[in-house]
């Protein structure tokens, strides 16, 4: 019978009380195995780090990864993750940029929590069981990969995107029997990935019809103290107006070591210069994203910024594993 580690990262999945709060694991967790399958060997851990989704950042899931490659070393190979759904998506996102194709792992959480507001018994209303045993059923069935497991959605982990914040079906993303090119290399986290990671800095902009002058003038309030990489979300395919100023801004900004990425704020579709307004990006030096999602864009960029430091070095790995 094959081993299936399941780790407890918190969520509303395991919240209890008014309002939700996460319930401490030590506490929860024999409450979850009363609802496991018995025909399964599970096995139970606590992730590094328990709390609310929405505080969840870069160290969190590094940490989450190191911990999945140290019981890959004991022989484990088939990961069932809980965690809350508000960060979900980047949840998913950085396990496949960084695991690859070296486990079977299924995310997995909940719109209602599995116990009820004492936390002594099952809540009457719950997507919680619905959801675990989905994606139990899922780690044995599908192929090596990061997944989603949600409503009865099976996911590509990379693709997916929180659509709706109170329905049952919350997640939207390419269906796991669909084709789709995978990061197939793992990276081996350290712990000084871990620490370094904390001091990652993106900004995500997403473009407003303001005219060249006024999106310039953003920009160079970014000057004082940029960040590791902007992430200019334009319209449509990456439709940008642009001006001389707002060209030379962008290039002022790359000389201070800062990366750019172009992408689009349309949920779902790659970018392209098809159009004449987009010439421009041709001889910009932005790296254009080849991402599957703002937050496969996001867990790429952290990846980047790990394996290569400085931005100067990103351009030329940027395409190493084009999805």
């Amino acid at each position: 019978m094959k081993k299936i580690a399941l780790i407890y990262m918190g969520g509303t999945f395991g919240c209890i009380g008014e309002p939700l709060s996460p319930m401490p694991a030590d506490a929860f967790l024999p409450k979850l195995k009363h609802v496991l399958p018995l025909d399964m060997h599970i096995d139970c851990f606590v992730a590094p780090a328990i709390r609310d989704s929405s505080a969840c950042t870069a160290p969190d899931w590094l940490a989450l990864i190191q911990q999945i490659q140290s019981l890959q070393l004991q022989h484990y190979q088939h990961f069932i993750i809980i965690h809350g759904t508000d960060t979900l998506s980047y949840a998913s996102a950085v396990l496949a940029q960084f695991m690859g194709q070296s486990a079977h792992i299924v995310l997995a959480g909940s719109q209602y929590p599995l116990l009820n507001i004492q936390g002594d018994n099952t809540r009457e209303f719950t997507d919680a069981i619905d959801n675990l045993n989905f994606a139990l059923t899922s780690v044995l069935k599908s192929s090596v990969g990061v997944y989603l497991a949600f409503h009865h959605q099976l996911m590509h982990a990379q693709t997916v995107l929180k659509v709706h914040t109170t329905e049952l079906r919350a997640f939207d993303g390419l269906d796991a029997n669909k084709q789709m090119k995978p990061v197939l290399t793992p990276y081996i986290v350290q712990d000084a990935d871990i620490n370094r990671s904390a001091q990652f800095n993106c900004i995500s902009l997403m473009w407003q019809p303001l005219s060249p002058e006024l999106q310039c003038q953003n920009l160079r309030n970014l000057l004082a103290d940029l960040p590791d990489v902007i992430i200019l979300q334009g319209f449509g395919t990456g439709n940008i107006a642009i001006s001389t100023e707002l060209i030379n801004t962008l290039k002022e900004i790359q000389q201070h070591g800062c990366a750019i990425v172009l992408t689009t704020q349309v949920s779902f579709g790659c970018i392209d210069q098809r159009y004449a307004i987009s010439a421009w990006i041709k001889d910009s030096g932005l790296l254009l994203s080849n991402c599957l999602g703002h937050a496969d864009l996001y867990a790429k960029c952290l990846k980047m910024y790990l394996q290569y430091g400085s931005a100067a070095n990103w351009a030329t790995h940027w395409n190493d594993e084009v999805i």
